[in-house]
């Protein structure tokens, strides 16, 4: 297969750039991660969550282009048929992309509320009411999982695309402490301390740039 390229926004605020960057090592593809300028306007519109199309991340592989994370999510599983992105249990498979175009196409509300943001911890942290609906489904999606599948990861033993969708949402959790049960909370203590998530967060951490607009104070 020809040189694959998948270009990224910052790793500490661009959930969506994470999904794709999971998607890509968990199908097995050698690829090298292009960054996009901070200071670029179409990405930071796509950060501050005002581009209404979001084009990062985007996968180069010759001459195929690919962007929007579930069409990376559908042209990796086509291509690395083997990599697992998805269960092999055909109602399981069924279930796996309607969570995961769930997350792609939906929770606006805890987009804004909860900004990513991987360098800040909040301990008390006021969840705006619009919010809370999108948390309460997302613990009722993980539930549903988790208890159909038995864990650790949503569809079982291995992570699948649902878990790429779903880890910046661990990572929110986590930094405006939301409340969660003993399960939801071992879920997300798997997720990060999954060895890809430790090698993403490692390179957030030592980002030097920072988006004012992002950093919300409180």
């Amino acid at each position: 297969m020809a040189d694959a390229t998948l270009t990224i926004s910052s790793k500490n605020y661009s959930s969506w750039s994470l999904r794709g960057w999971l998607l890509c090592k968990m199908s097995g593809i050698g690829f090298a991660a292009e960054h996009v300028d901070p200071d670029d306007a179409a990405n930071r519109q796509e950060l501050l969550l005002l581009s209404p199309s979001v084009r990062v991340p985007r996968l180069m592989i010759g001459d195929v282009a690919v962007w929007d994370t579930l069409a990376i999510a559908e042209y990796l599983n086509e291509s690395f048929p083997d990599a697992g992105l998805y269960p092999a249990d055909v109602a399981a498979r069924a279930l796996c992309r309607s969570v995961s175009g769930e997350m792609h196409s939906g929770f606006h509300n805890l987009r804004s509320a909860l900004p990513m943001n991987l360098k800040s911890q909040h301990q008390r942290f006021k969840i705006f009411s619009g919010a809370r609906p999108d948390i309460e489904r997302v613990k009722e999606i993980w539930h549903q999982c988790l208890n159909a599948s038995g864990g650790p990861f949503l569809f079982g033993a291995t992570p699948t695309v649902a878990d790429a969708m779903y880890a910046p949402v661990c990572t929110r959790f986590k930094t405006y402490s939301v409340e969660l049960d003993e399960a939801l909370d071992a879920y997300v203590a798997t997720i990060l301390d999954w060895s890809l998530m430790k090698e993403w967060t490692e390179g957030a951490l030592a980002e030097p740039e920072e988006i004012i607009e992002l950093e919300v104070e409180f």
